[in-house]
């Protein structure tokens, strides 16, 4: 089968979907990407929660989708509305990489003195997502969050350069870039920073971070079959479970939130935090399902609230 797959025109957006690809061409189907800007690409706003409501990463995508321009799409999953188009299906979520925030540190920086995050007193750190800044600023308030956007290339040339002492990016996303194919050669250089991974447990990421989406037409039952061998069951649950949580939140870009599901083997350990008002609320779930554990989870961080709401 011949597949077009739609995608943002970012170095990390196609390494992604030429992944996704190269599983589709190993499997005996031909494709062909297509590149198609979004909303939240043309946008210069400095932090994510300017940009619009949740999905300006996707909505075109999804439109050409719906249209019949495109056969299937790749998206980075927590870029994806909780709340869905009835004719659009995920019909596969792959196995998860990495979810966790990595913070890259100009290396004559890195102060092991500091623990967690070491860092110097005052170190000004890039990132436009509300929910690193609310975690920075929990952890060390002495750390001063700056607005950064750009693609990831972009983001690392302004910490070599000297804009920042800091960023932090998803781990993910520096191992797709660092893994990509010979479509996709390696698009930046390392030199002169230091990458500390930060425990999810601790720093948690945001739903979804390190998945990937792979959505097409509900009637396109062809296409579901051919991606349904991609689909990881331990994953779709886990990511299942965080969006659940999100939805109930009816949390997006604006919302200070992150959340990160362990499921394997049966069992589910899950990990959220919550910035509302000022105040930073963090809890642990277990279980043997996902989105058991993940109601659990909303009574939890909503202690005044009685009732199981509805999902958006």
């Amino acid at each position: 089968m011949r597949l077009r797959i739609g995608t943002r025109n970012s170095h990390l957006a196609r390494a992604q979907s030429e992944s996704i690809a190269r599983e589709l061409v190993a499997a005996g189907h031909t494709t062909e990407l297509v590149p198609i800007t979004t909303a939240g690409d043309r946008s210069r706003a400095p932090v994510f929660a300017s940009i619009g409501p949740q999905g300006v990463f996707v909505r075109e995508i999804s439109q050409a989708l719906a249209a019949g321009a495109i056969d299937l799409a790749v998206h980075s999953y927590k870029d994806v509305p909780t709340s869905g188009s009835d004719e659009l299906a995920i019909a596969a979520v792959p196995p998860r990489i990495d979810a966790a925030d990595c913070l890259l540190i100009r290396t004559e920086l890195v102060d092991r003195g500091n623990g967690f995050l070491p860092l110097p007193e005052g170190a000004r750190v890039g990132t436009s997502s509300v929910r690193r800044q609310a975690w920075l600023h929990h952890l060390r308030t002495d750390l001063r969050p700056e607005p950064l956007r750009g693609n990831v290339p972009t983001r690392i040339r302004r910490l070599q350069e000297g804009g920042y002492d800091a960023i932090v990016l998803a781990a993910a996303g520096l191992a797709r870039l660092q893994t990509s194919g010979p479509d996709e050669p390696t698009v930046f250089s390392s030199a002169g920073i230091t990458v500390e991974r930060l425990d999810p447990e601790q720093f948690v990421p945001a739903p979804a971070q390190g998945a990937l989406a792979l959505q097409c037409r509900r009637d396109r039952v062809d296409v579901q079959e051919v991606l349904a061998p991609i689909d990881h069951l331990d994953t779709r649950n886990a990511i299942d479970a965080e969006r659940l949580l999100l939805g109930r939140l009816e949390g997006g870009c604006e919302l200070a939130f992150g959340a990160y599901c362990d499921s394997s083997d049966s069992k589910c350990i899950m990990h959220a935090m919550l910035e509302r008002e000022g105040r930073i609320t963090a809890e642990t779930g277990h279980g043997t399902e996902p989105s058991a554990v993940a109601d659990d989870l909303w009574r939890l961080l909503n202690p005044t609230r009685t009732g199981t709401p509805s999902t958006s």
